[in-house]
């Protein structure tokens, strides 16, 4: 029997988008692999490519008898399926996963904080609250991976985990999918005729859930100087929002949109699976969020060779290098965040020089392939130091 390996988060969108493939990297590595979290419409494309998928409500809310019902299900299916290794994702999911899985005798417990949610704009006691969070949970697991180097050094700073274990495995994409040669022009002309949006039209785009900490806000802001100073400019929004998002902010941007008469200026293309043909459609890239882990969708970007115009946070300043393969800018600045966009937009020559070398720094430091490989080796070592073995 090989080892049974169970990846926990708290919704499909997160599994399908981000933890997937390393499931099936797992899998491709002999172990036996199950993926847990609320089910909404994103498993059952998993299932028909070979995973086993269930559905296991996790609430992202603070609804304390919510996540107790959660740890209740979760601790009786551990005591039934007796997994070698829980690997947990998400804040909620990872806290009552370590906890369940520490209490029910799961030989191997890890954790990976895609992005700790507390942030440097998060209030003091706000932040000492979730930093506490962490803390505790850090009591229930064997080790941590961290995407970005500066989540690391604070994992270390706030005793998350000892020096020893706890690892930066950065983020990545497949390189051979989001690979601007497998496109033409005219694969570019058609996508964009697709969207309704003109050849020669200058094309901003974001990739992102449509919530308040995006920083949707202030790029509608700076779309509106954008438009002033390009009769052609248009912004394309590739994402929504989830129905887990606990965010009131999603009409509220729908109606910001009329209320700055920017309607016919954006195009919203909702979520899509042909994400590299959608940024070959695009001239620049931004992210303005408030705060990220270490953002895939600015990693795709760069891989599709296009500058990135980003917010000056965790994970976006460790990818992006300044006025080298973009630009990076305040954070909630609609103003430098215009500039920095429209530098880029009224300089074609800049942009495809900037976005070559952002290609060759994703090429660098972000396949997909290493990352795999970083978590697959600290499996091994753990699986050894336990004495496991399939068939144990």
């Amino acid at each position: 029997m090989p080892l049974k390996v169970l990846q926990l988060c708290a919704v499909d969108f997160t599994l399908a988008r981000f933890i997937a493939p390393l499931c099936f990297r797992l899998q491709d590595q002999g172990f036996e692999v199950t993926a847990a979290c609320t089910e909404s419409v994103f498993l059952e494309p998993l299932r028909r490519r070979g995973l086993r998928c269930v559905d296991l409500p996790i609430e992202r809310s603070l609804s304390i008898g919510a996540h107790l019902r959660s740890y209740r299900r979760l601790s009786q299916w551990l005591s039934e399926e007796h997994f070698d290794v829980i690997h947990v994702h998400t804040p909620i999911a990872s806290l009552i996963g370590r906890v369940a899985g520490a209490r029910r005798g799961v030989p191997i417990r890890l954790y990976t904080a895609h992005g700790f949610y507390f942030h440097d704009e998060m209030p003091f006691l706000k932040r000492t609250f979730h930093v506490g969070l962490e803390w505790f949970g850090s009591f229930f697991h064997d080790f941590l991976f961290t995407q970005s180097e500066e989540d690391r050094q604070a994992a270390i700073r706030y005793h998350l985990g000892k020096p020893g274990e706890v690892r930066t495995i950065g983020n990545g994409v497949d390189l051979s999918r989001f690979d601007p040669d497998r496109f033409t022009a005219d694969d570019r002309v058609r996508t964009r005729a697709a969207l309704g949006i003109g050849p020669d039209a200058r094309v901003l785009g974001i990739i992102g859930r449509l919530v308040r900490e995006k920083g949707y806000f202030e790029l509608f802001q700076a779309s509106v100087d954008l438009a002033r100073r390009f009769p052609d400019f248009l912004l394309l929004v590739i994402g929504d929002a989830l129905p887990s998002d606990h965010d009131d902010s999603t009409a509220e941007l729908q109606s910001r949109v009329d209320g700055l008469g920017l309607r016919d200026r954006i195009v919203f293309a909702g979520q899509r699976e042909d994400v590299p043909e959608l940024l070959h459609a695009m001239d620049v890239y931004t992210l303005p969020s408030w705060r990220e882990g270490m953002p895939r969708s600015v990693i795709e970007a760069m891989a599709m060779s296009l500058p990135c115009v980003v917010t000056n946070i965790r994970g976006c300043r460790e990818e992006v290098v300044d006025h080298q393969t973009g630009f990076i800018v305040p954070v909630r600045d609609p103003k430098a965040l215009s500039e920095k966009c429209a530098d880029l937009l009224a300089d074609p020559e800049k942009a495809r020089k900037l976005g070559a070398a952002g290609r060759a720094r994703a090429r660098q430091l972000y396949s997909e392939q290493e990352v795999f490989e970083r978590q697959i080796e600290v499996y091994r070592q753990l699986i050894e130091e336990k004495g496991l073995e399939a068939g144990d």
